[in-house]
């Protein structure tokens, strides 16, 4: 059967629809503004790798956010209640984050945001990562 719509078409149209950052963008957000919290999509195991993710993100599978941000959910976490922030999500490129910020906002999210390019165009602005080993040894 052939398919109504492409992801790639998905993606455009969430594109068009979401506030989108460069990583150059996103990085002078994160300096200038301290209420912006960097959302790691990615799966875990994309986490479990020598370039990791980008310090001071919260990782936030992309299969289980929606149920994470509904309150009515009994998986909802109160941070993604706090109105004052400004959820910025990334995944690898930028095309996951780009859906899951459409998804988000068509929930009624008004504070949130993605990363084009996603980690691989942070990495080249230069943002800090870390390991998740680095992570845990410091909370340690």
């Amino acid at each position: 059967m052939p398919l109504k719509i492409s992801s790639q078409q998905l993606v455009d149209q969430a594109m068009r629809e979401v506030k989108t950052y460069s990583a150059q963008e996103a990085k002078a957000q994160l300096a200038s503004n301290p209420n912006v919290q960097l959302v790691d999509i990615r799966d875990i195991r994309e986490l479990q790798t020598p370039e990791g993710t980008a310090v001071g993100s919260l990782h936030a599978p992309r299969g289980m956010l929606e149920f994470w941000i509904d309150p009515a959910s009994p998986y909802h976490k109160p941070i993604w209640a706090d109105e004052s922030k400004e959820f910025v999500l990334f995944c690898g490129l930028g095309w996951r984050s780009a859906l899951t910020a459409k998804t988000l906002q068509d929930m009624g999210l008004t504070n949130i945001a993605h990363i084009d390019g996603g980690f691989q165009a942070m990495q080249e602005a230069g943002f800090e990562v870390e390991t998740l080993e680095q992570r845990k040894a410091k909370k340690t």
